[in-house]
């Protein structure tokens, strides 16, 4: 038998955290960069004290209401009864010295995004956008052409007007 080392363990929590919150029908289906390499945060860990500004922003934007970290099960429940989930193009933390297109797995990404059969499909960060496209357009995936910053180092603003223009183009908001 394997020997689990602690990045799988780390990683399987996450996957576990994550599929409790997958809806059975996926109306909307992010893609984000990568898992933060900080082993208690996650999007879909429910206690997160710092450094969330992904999921506060997703809230922020689809539900209208500004989140609080004592609430976020709540949050998250309800980005899954309106049929959102979030997915990670690549499944591995990034190192400080990997680029998304030299990790990236394309391959990996678009059978994910099949299997999920969602009805659209938003890429979050540019270098998502970047990376996956043209790839995902090019299999016949609903991913919608919206290039959309990372709400963190100052790029909060666009990040909401992006993703907001890009829930108005799927009927969301």
């Amino acid at each position: 038998m394997e020997k689990l080392t602690r990045l799988d363990s780390v990683l399987e929590v996450r996957r576990l955290a994550a599929q409790k919150y997958q809806p059975e029908k996926i109306r909307l289906l992010l893609v984000a960069e990568a898992p933060p390499q900080a082993e208690n945060r996650y999007f879909y860990f429910e206690s997160v004290d710092k450094q969330d500004s992904l999921f506060r922003y997703v809230v922020r934007c689809i539900l209208n209401i500004e989140p609080t970290r004592e609430n976020k099960a709540e949050y998250l429940n309800a980005l899954k009864e309106m049929g959102i989930f979030l997915i990670d193009l690549v499944q591995d933390p990034l190192g400080p010295k990997d680029k998304l297109k030299d990790v990236a797995d394309l391959n990996s990404l678009t059978s994910r995004c099949i299997n999920l059969h969602p009805e659209a499909i938003v890429l979050v960060k540019t270098t998502v956008y970047d990376v996956a496209f043209d790839s995902l357009k090019s299999v016949g995936l609903p991913v919608v052409d919206e290039r959309i910053p990372f709400p963190g180092s100052g790029q909060q603003l666009r990040f909401v007007s992006a993703f907001i223009n890009a829930l108005e183009k799927i009927g969301i908001r």
